[in-house]
Order: structure tokens, then C-alpha cells, then sequence
């Protein structure tokens, strides 16, 4: 009896009322399980895409700032690594060595009306000024002077002054003597503007060091008939540069201590007495500077005189100051003898050889010829 009593004291438990079941009367029957179609749709693709906006949103400027750097880097990259690359010489010139295209030539004619009345007696009559160029060799058939005379039929006189320079060192040539010889006071003896005393005090301080044949120079000038000539060609090589003169006066166009004030008072003179005279100015040709080493160096980096410029600066002034005064130029530092192919043409690192003096005759000519 006691056993039978124990039994009825315990709690029968429903297993399909337990939590996390269900009644197996609720299961479906087979034939109504979910299909695939029934199934809910994948969202998984469009919440990547939401949270990929999201993120842009919140962060764009920190996006926009990397992909700029990055760029940058290829950028840097790309050019470090093309920087500096050799490049064959023979390949840059395997067409020819190429000509400058600025060349600074201004090529004018006298104004016709100072040529009215005028006759031609069909001699060109040329008188010259300036210092190596024309003063190198002045007897020899092979001189600059000389060779253009063979070509052209002219008849020239050689003023040109050997050891001279365009740019006096003191307003009157006290101080230094030489700078009796500059274009200035020739052209004024030629003019009649002054006489020789000046020239004659600059030879008694001299001495030995009088520049040779100047007396022959001195007589020449005043004896020519200026009425009869018809050229002045004027030709200083790059003396100046290398002396350090100083270059130019914008307060003051005819200082006579500057290279292009003593051209400008020189070619004033000439205009004002003998306007119907045209003048051909040559600017120096390319010359190599001379460095403390004794080493030949670019004369586009290197100065002279620290308070002044390089030789290109002294030609283009140049050739400013004669496009003011209306007077022919031609541009010989990059036109004829150029950094590039002055070794071909120059026996040192300033003086023509006779090829130089080929190239150089032929560009007068060009310009003296230009309006025939």
C-alpha cells in the first residue's frame, strides 16, 4: 500500500509544455512546409552597401585628403624616377646643331630725308670703329676688315683701336688714358668736335704703351671726307665685360663710363653732324669667361664684377640703346659666334680665328646689303 501511495504523489510533467517547444499539434504538416519563394528576401548585399555610404558620409573629407596625397606620391614617384636621365648628346644633334630663333638683329635704312639731294657715286665708302675684331691683323688679307672689303668692293677705313674698349673709366681721360680711344672721343675728333690735344696728352702718359699705329688711326679720321662716307660700322668685342665696366645708366643714356653711354654720346655725334652716314653697331660675339682656376666657364653665370651683369646682358642693352637711337644692330652672341659653337670659331676664349672672322664678315655683310 505504501508503494502504490508514493506513485500517486508524482507530478507528470508535459514535455511539449516545456519552454523552447511547441505542441506537436502546431507543426505543420509535410505538405505545408515553406517553399523558397515563401522564404524571406536576402538583405545581406543592400546593408554592406548602406554601411559603406554611411561611412563615406562620416568621413569624406579624410577620404578626399588621402586619395589627393596619394596622388601626389605616384606623382613624386613617377618624375624621381625620370629625373635626371642621361641623354646622348649625338641624339640631341643628330639633325644639325639647330639655330637660335631670338636673334636680336634690327636691320634699319637712313631716313630718306636726310638722303635728299644726295647722289650716289656707286662706291660704298665705309669707316670703321671698335677694337680686336677689326684691329687684329689690320694688314693682312685674311683680316675681318679685309675680307669684307674683298666681298663687297668697298672702300674702308680701319679706325679701330687695338687694346681699346667702349666704356671710359673716368669722365675725361686724365686718370686713365686709354680712355682717349674710346667711341666717343674718336667720333668727336672725326666730327670736328674736339681736336687732337686730348689724344696727344693720353700718348705723352702712355709711353710705350701708346697702342700701336695710333697716329696713322688719328690722321685718317681727320682727313676723311665724312660728306662721302656712307657706312660707320662699329664693332667692340667683349673687352668690357671682362674689364667689369659698368653697362648702363637709366637715369642717364650718354654717361660716357657706361658700355652703351659711350656708344650712345659716339652715335649722337655722328647723327647730329653727319645724319645722312648709316651706322651698322655688331655686338660682341660669344666669348668664354675666365674663372680664378684659369678654366674656361660659361660668361652667362659668371660676372666680373659682382655690381654688373654677364655678357648676354651687355649685348641686349646694346642693342636697346641702338634701336632708341634708330640704328642698325646685328646680334653676334646668339646670330653668329653662340655659346654652342664658339670653340669652332674663336682661337682663345674671346679672339676670332679665321673661320670666326668668316662668320662674323658675312653677317655685316648681310646687314650692309639688307635694302639692296
Amino acid at each position: 500500500m505504501q508503494h502504490t501511495d508514493h506513485f500517486e504523489e508524482t507530478e507528470i510533467i508535459d514535455l511539449d509544455l516545456l519552454p523552447g517547444t511547441e505542441s506537436r499539434e502546431s507543426e505543420p504538416a509535410q505538405g505545408d512546409l515553406p517553399t523558397q519563394d515563401d522564404a524571406p528576401e536576402d538583405k545581406a548585399p543592400e546593408r554592406i552597401i548602406e554601411r559603406l555610404k554611411h561611412i563615406v558620409a562620416q568621413h569624406y573629407m579624410h577620404i578626399a585628403t588621402a586619395v589627393i596625397i596619394l596622388g601626389v606620391v605616384i606623382f613624386a614617384v613617377c618624375r624621381f624616377a625620370n629625373f635626371g636621365e642621361y641623354v646622348d648628346q649625338s641624339e640631341i644633334f643628330k639633325d644639325g646643331e639647330g639655330k637660335y630663333e631670338d636673334v636680336m638683329d634690327l636691320i634699319l635704312p637712313v631716313d630718306d630725308e636726310f638722303l635728299e639731294g644726295r647722289v650716289d657715286d656707286g662706291v660704298t665708302t665705309i669707316v670703321a670703329f671698335g677694337n680686336a675684331p677689326f684691329a687684329d691683323d689690320r694688314e693682312s688679307p685674311d683680316s675681318l676688315l679685309n675680307i669684307i672689303q674683298d666681298k663687297t668692293d668697298a672702300v674702308i677705313y680701319n679706325c679701330a683701336v687695338e687694346g681699346s674698349y667702349l666704356a671710359s673709366q673716368e669722365w675725361v681721360p686724365n686718370e686713365h688714358p686709354m680712355d682717349a680711344y674710346t667711341f666717343y672721343w674718336l667720333a668727336c675728333l672725326a666730327c670736328g668736335i674736339t681736336d687732337t690735344q686730348v689724344f696727344d696728352k693720353a700718348a705723352a702718359a702712355l709711353g710705350e704703351d701708346t697702342p700701336p699705329g695710333i697716329d696713322g688711326i688719328l690722321d685718317q679720321l681727320t682727313s676723311i671726307d665724312f660728306n662721302e662716307v656712307d657706312v660707320i660700322a662699329v664693332m667692340y668685342d667683349a673687352q668690357d665685360y671682362m674689364m667689369g665696366n659698368y653697362i648702363y645708366d637709366i637715369s642717364y643714356h650718354k654717361n660716357l663710363t657706361a658700355f652703351t653711354g659711350n656708344l650712345v654720346a659716339g652715335l649722337e655725334v655722328f647723327q647730329d653732324t653727319y645724319p645722312h652716314i648709316r651706322i651698322i653697331v655688331m655686338s660682341p660675339t660669344y666669348a668664354f669667361a675666365v674663372n680664378e682656376e684659369g678654366e674656361y666657364v660659361s660668361s652667362d653665370q659668371y660676372k666680373y664684377n659682382p655690381k654688373e651683369d654677364v655678357l648676354s646682358t651687355y649685348c641686349i642693352l646694346q642693342g636697346d640703346m641702338c634701336s632708341e637711337r634708330a640704328v642698325s644692330f646685328v646680334d653676334n652672341i646668339y646670330g653668329t659666334i653662340n655659346e654652342d659653337n664658339a670653340r669652332e670659331y674663336l682661337k682663345d676664349n674671346i679672339k676670332l680665328n679665321q673661320a670666326g672672322r668668316e662668320a662674323v664678315a658675312d653677317r655685316f655683310i648681310y646687314a650692309l646689303t639688307y635694302f639692296d
